[in-house]
């Protein structure tokens, strides 16, 4: 019977030996803690349902007054020895969150338990990947921002070192300085464009070499207005009949002063005694000159990938290399070449012929270019500029690739049907009808109102040739007010604009 009421009571307490650690016992610590009674009261086994604070003394016979009536400061050291006493409703210490928190390093090194901030060893790898991705982002990014600006750098310097500088003709325009036109309107541009027909090197397929010598086949005259609203290329016939100047030769003498046929400028004294010779015949100063040969012309046009013409009839010209159909087509570098130096099989024959049709072609190349986006995109003028800087030759003013791009960006918002084209007023010559003499006062109105940075107005020669007989008979359609002030009216010429559809004349 005693063994039966010990039994369920508990084994006896030993005061040198602990009780067994039973989750049991952990529920009667807790409760003694919330009811402010020491840990170890007794050291035998009780009940949850054991003596009150005013109960009878331990066994040992130790007075109640020298047990601690309050171990609350305590429990923590006890608790970090064995893990327990911070469980909550019945969990073991070991699993609660507190215990995690402030378990100290033997919690967390505890295999048995449940470490409650595994994850952030997670957390500190995923960090560390993070920062090691952004910092291959920012070396990778400089790396391309490098490659990047080497390339453009490498571009640019290609294109640059591409121009060749003609620096004996500002030497020699130097010399003549005093006899040059003053310039009258500062910000608009002059420039003399110079096709050259040179037979040498690449060129020899085009025809025979005469050593090398060089001939003006095409020579324009552009003007920028000071507003850069309108451009205006004027053509001059190689058969015009002009003075030339005494020019210097290649080889260091002097040309007598001369009036003959205007490409015998350039083949007697190159770039600086044309530009003389037309500052002389216009009164206008000449700021910067190009010369541009064969390749050049055929590259700007493969640049660009062809340019669209229309041919009434089909041509058939050993000597420009060009046989096409008649209609719709796309030219390349190559055809379009020989489209615009043919002159036995089109037409009359006449280089009067030869260089409307070479207007109306630089029309669409340039209607081609503004109309695609070339001047606006840098990936798609590049082609263009390296095509033509490869044949190019330019005073020391125009010699950069900045310089160039300047002047392409300052014609890039031009209208189209403002960019002009028109040949000087002109007739066959009255000593020799295969060559041409200006016409006046028109040719000196036209120069007058270039110099002046004037508009002037072109229309298809058919409809300029109608209202001239119009105006001969007096059925102009306009009522008879001669005696009213009107305003000077714009010189009006026969000539294209870029925006003409060749297709459609």
């Amino acid at each position: 019977m005693d063994a039966d009421v010990t039994d369920s009571a508990g084994p006896p307490s030993d005061p040198d030996r602990p009780a067994e650690d039973k989750p049991q016992d952990r529920s009667r610590d807790r409760s003694r803690e919330e009811s402010g009674r020491p840990e170890d009261e007794a050291p035998g086994g009780t009940t949850s349902e054991g003596p009150s604070p005013e109960g009878p003394a331990p066994e040992d016979g130790a007075p109640q007054d020298d047990a601690p009536q309050e171990e609350g400061p305590a429990a923590p050291e006890a608790d970090a020895e064995t893990g327990e006493g911070d469980s909550t409703e019945g969990v073991p210490a070991e699993s609660g969150p507190k215990a995690g928190a402030e378990g100290g390093p033997k919690a967390a090194a505890d295999a048995d338990g449940v470490q409650t901030w595994a994850d952030r060893p997670k957390d500190g790898i995923v960090a560390a990947r993070k920062s090691h991705w952004l910092r291959w982002t920012a070396l990778a990014a400089a790396f391309l921002v490098l490659v990047a600006a080497g390339v453009g750098w490498w571009m640019y310097k290609k294109l640059d070192g591409n121009i060749t500088t003609d620096t004996s003709a500002a030497a020699e325009l130097k010399a003549y300085e005093k006899e040059r036109p003053a310039p009258v309107v500062m910000d608009a541009q002059n420039i003399l464009l110079i096709g050259s027909d040179s037979r040498a090197g690449d060129n020899r397929k085009y025809g025979r070499d005469d050593g090398g010598s060089q001939r003006s086949d095409t020579t324009i005259l552009l003007h920028l207005a000071a507003d850069r609203k309108s451009a205006t290329a004027v053509s001059i016939p190689r058969d015009l009949m002009v003075e030339i100047p005494s020019c210097s030769t290649g080889d260091d003498k002097k040309s007598r002063e001369q009036f003959t046929q205007f490409n015998t400028a350039f083949e007697l004294g190159g770039t600086a005694c044309t530009i003389r010779t037309v500052e002389r015949m216009t009164g206008i100063r000449i700021d910067h000159h190009m010369v541009v040969d064969f390749n050049g012309f055929k590259g700007m046009v493969d640049a660009v990938d062809g340019v669209e013409i229309c041919l009434k009839e089909p041509i058939d010209d050993k000597d420009a290399h060009l046989e096409l159909p008649a209609g719709r087509q796309t030219l390349n570098g190559e055809e379009a070449l020989g489209y615009v130096r043919a002159r036995k099989s089109l037409g009359n024959g006449s280089d009067t012929e030869r260089m409307e049709r070479q207007q109306q072609f630089l029309g669409a190349l340039v209607n081609k270019m503004q109309s695609n986006g070339v001047l606006l995109n840098p990936t798609r003028l590049y082609p263009v500029l390296d095509a033509a800087t490869k044949s190019l030759t330019t005073d020391p003013g125009l010699d950069s690739l900045r310089d160039l791009y300047d002047l392409v960006r300052g014609m890039r918002d031009v209208p189209t049907e403002q960019v002009q084209f028109l040949t000087v007023p002109r007739q066959p010559y009255r000593n020799n009808p295969n060559r041409d003499e200006l016409v006046e006062p028109d040719a000196g109105d036209l120069f007058k109102q270039l110099r002046e940075d004037k508009p002037v107005a072109v229309v298809p020669a058919d409809e300029l040739e109608e209202a001239e007989r119009d105006k001969e008979s007096g059925q102009d359609g306009k009522p008879d007010d001669a005696g009213s002030e009107s305003p000077t009216p714009t010189p009006t010429y026969s000539g294209s604009s870029a925006a003409d559809d060749l297709c459609k004349q």
